[in-house]
């Protein structure tokens, strides 16, 4: 007989269609999403900071080594995921992480002016943010089915936001104690915590596996976790051979050229605004807080019921339209009140509706795709996106284009935006659909 669903487990099915036999694993993954993005949240303002000390000029060119970089990523991954267990490899990950975040931590307590290691923290930490996050969809992507996706990616989401929230709001409060170094220490501890939550997780996955699921987790999730062999650059080879994925990889494209355009205006901007170093950490995580506050609402209460409603369309589409709004009122009001609302739409509509609903265009594709072709797009390519974005910026500005005419490019680009999401989603939609009826 069953056992009879606890109170925490009836509260979540209630409010986030959370089943009782998913309960622990989605608790478990909601906890590692919350360290993963709290630990990175609390660092990002002190990256943000270096960045306006290194200047604008030098942040652009210093994209090409993240893209560079980003690149020659993917065959390491490649072959880490090919040969290498997942129940280690995942965990080893935040580990390395931990590590390096305490090492840098250590040079800038001595010289927080250093530039050699203020531009090896930017370069490494706009390579790593996007893996990390990559890493942690793959594996629930191999865990969850496309339904249980739509159901419960918004509310494992939500911890992510939490930490977000979390993260920013606990450097606003000891950065003036601590300094940025104490920051990155802080971040190394969030890292040791991400690694207890993913050994948690795994434990239920390998349960999982030697109990046969009991039907709470698609048949993929009961194959194992040894490597998934096969080429280190499979990945390349399988989004140029899909054009589903390639339009996947544009749509990451556009969404980064959207977020370059803003980028360099908040750097600009901010700049031209506050004289202080620390005043500038304050503002950037002021921006964080307010972005995940709103945000962990919508994931919570907004993002499952929307894709299961209206389909991954509406969150693909909704925020590049909101963004072409946000880019005329720019054009006009180009003040510090414009770009803080501009992030805050744009960052808040990300995270609520736009990466919940990227990583369930992925959900129906097969393990090699969720974990090789993923981290490909989701990695080098959003990363060369940011750098030839940061080169077209920095062109149409040494060619004396005023912000406004900027503000009007981003306009357009966020149009093509909504167009290739609209159609991207509604492929998924239309399959989706098509799946449920055969």
């Amino acid at each position: 007989m069953a056992a009879e669903p606890s109170l925490m487990q009836r509260g979540l099915a209630r409010f986030a269609r959370v089943e009782p036999r998913e309960s622990a694993a989605v608790i478990a993954s909601f906890l590692l999403f919350f360290f993963v993005l709290g630990s990175y949240f609390s660092v990002r303002p002190v990256r943000e900071t270096i960045a306006t000390l290194l200047g604008r000029d030098r942040v652009a060119d210093l994209w090409l080594y993240t893209a560079i970089f980003a690149i020659a990523i993917v065959p390491l991954y490649g072959w880490l995921v090919a040969r290498v267990r997942r129940s280690l490899l995942l965990p080893w990950i935040y580990g390395v992480v931990a590590v390096i975040l305490a090492v840098i931590g250590s040079y800038l307590s001595v010289d927080e002016d250093n530039l050699a290691v203020g531009t090896f923290f930017y370069v490494w930490i706009s390579v790593l943010n996007l893996m990390l996050v990559s890493v942690f969809w793959s594996f629930l992507l191999e865990m969850f089915s496309s339904e249980q996706a739509k159901r419960l990616f918004g509310f494992i989401a939500a911890g992510g936001t939490l930490g977000a929230l979390v993260g920013p709001l606990t450097t606003r409060l000891i950065v003036d104690s601590v300094g940025n170094a104490g920051v990155l220490y802080l971040g190394t501890a969030g890292f040791i915590g991400a690694i207890v939550c993913q050994r948690v997780l795994l434990g239920i996955w390998s349960r999982t596996r030697e109990e046969g699921a009991a039907g709470a987790f698609p048949a993929s999730a009961t194959r194992g976790d040894k490597g998934l062999g096969g080429n280190p650059f499979a990945g390349i080879a399988i989004v140029l051979k899909s054009p589903y994925l390639l339009g996947i990889a544009l749509f990451v494209t556009l969404l980064s050229a959207v977020n370059t355009f803003l980028y360099f205006e908040q750097l600009r901007i901010v700049s031209e605004t506050f004289s202080d170093t620390t005043r500038r950490t304050e503002v950037f995580a002021n921006i964080d807080f307010v972005v995940q506050s709103l945000t962990i609402f919508s994931q919570l209460f907004l993002t499952g019921r929307i894709a299961s409603k209206l389909g991954v369309r509406a969150l693909l589409t909704a925020v590049p339209i909101a963004m072409i709004c946000a880019f005329i009122v720019l054009s006009m009001f180009n003040v510090f009140g414009a770009i803080a609302a501009a992030l805050v739409l744009r960052r808040w509509g990300e995270y609520s509706f736009i990466r919940p609903g990227r990583e369930m265009l992925f959900s129906t594709l097969d393990i090699e795709t969720k974990y090789k072709a993923k981290n490909f797009i989701d990695v080098p390519v959003y990363r060369a996106a940011d750098y030839v974005g940061a080169q077209a910026k920095t062109a149409l500005d040494a060619m004396a284009a005023t912000p406004a005419a900027a503000a009007l490019v981003g306009a357009g680009l966020a149009a093509a935006w909504a167009v290739n999401g609209f159609l991207l989603g509604r492929r998924h939609d239309r399959d989706e659909a098509a799946r449920e009826k055969s």
